[in-house]
């Protein structure tokens, strides 16, 4: 059975008359990787901020190993474990990589007053680090900014695991990458998950979360809409709800008013396909509520 490095019980919390997330459930286990869907607006956002201690829910559970938890600051989760990389990555361009590795963490040697950044021993820490991780850099004295997109988030990854994170919050990492660069940084979040971490994928696209998650919960509207593991949900299935029963009813409504004032049948057809859609989400979503109940 997988170990629950964090979790969240019947979490909430509200800006004012808006309902940001309301009875939130979900976990992360060692070792594996947990898909947090949604699009946006969803609450995916929020929950981050709470995994990571930047928000405080109104009500809920927060534990880590199976403690209860109130951090008051990001300062708080890291301690514990808990690190998150944001889709901006806190990295400064110009910086070369092995500065933007260490940031403010960076090896020394010498005593005071003498003390000053051990440069040889932390490059080479850095490559030694990289290289565990799968990731081959040029140079470690080339600024951050001369990577990909994709090298760039896997350098993030590698610095956090580095750090001592137990449990890695990555929040959208491939929303702006290729197919190919978006395959580079899914290939490191499986070799962080290889080493034990609990990763948390934040992403609105099922078609990147589903080859590389073992369990999936999705959010709409600030609620959790599924949670499955990977076993029980096929990727049709997924791509489905994320897009929502609702929503695939109003564009079906949309495209057959779209058929009928322009006369375009092919468009009618669409519309009929999306409508066929809904109702077999509607109906599948119906018969994993009545699973859940009789379990």
């Amino acid at each position: 059975m997988t170990t629950k490095l964090i979790e969240v019980n019947s979490v909430s919390k509200r800006f004012g008359n808006v309902v940001a997330l309301k009875d939130v459930s979900a976990a992360a286990g060692a070792g594996e990787v947990t898909c947090i869907l949604g699009d946006n607006g969803a609450g995916k956002s929020t929950l981050i901020k709470i995994l990571c201690g930047l928000y405080q829910a109104d009500s809920g559970e927060y534990r880590v190993d199976g403690e209860l938890m109130d951090f008051s600051s990001p300062r708080d989760a890291l301690e514990m474990g808990i690190a998150t990389v944001y889709q901006d990555l806190a990295m400064v361009p110009l910086m070369s990589v092995w500065r933007n590795f260490f940031l403010g963490s960076e090896m020394q040697k010498g005593a005071p007053p003498a003390k000053r950044i051990d440069v040889a021993k932390s490059k080479d820490t850095v490559v030694d680090e990289l290289g565990k991780m799968g990731i081959i850099i040029r140079d470690p004295e080339q600024p951050v900014g001369t990577l990909s997109g994709g090298e760039r988030q896997s350098v993030a990854i590698a610095r956090a695991v580095y750090l001592g994170a137990r449990v890695l919050i990555l929040d959208e990492p491939t929303a702006a990458l290729g197919v190919k660069q978006a395959g580079v940084v899914l290939r490191y979040v499986v070799e962080a998950k290889k080493r034990g971490l609990g990763v948390i994928l934040i992403t609105h696209n099922p078609h990147h979360a589903y080859p590389v998650g073992d369990h999936f919960v999705i959010l709409r509207r600030g609620e959790v809409y599924g949670d499955y593991r990977k076993e029980d949900i096929p990727l049709e299935q997924l791509v489905q709800m994320m897009a929502g029963g609702a929503d695939l009813e109003t564009l079906q409504h949309e495209l057959e008013k779209a058929a009928e004032s322009t006369g375009d049948q092919e468009l009618a057809e669409v519309a009929s396909e999306y409508g066929e859609e809904a109702t077999e989400l509607a109906e599948e979503t119906a018969e994993a509520k009545e699973r859940d109940g009789d379990a």
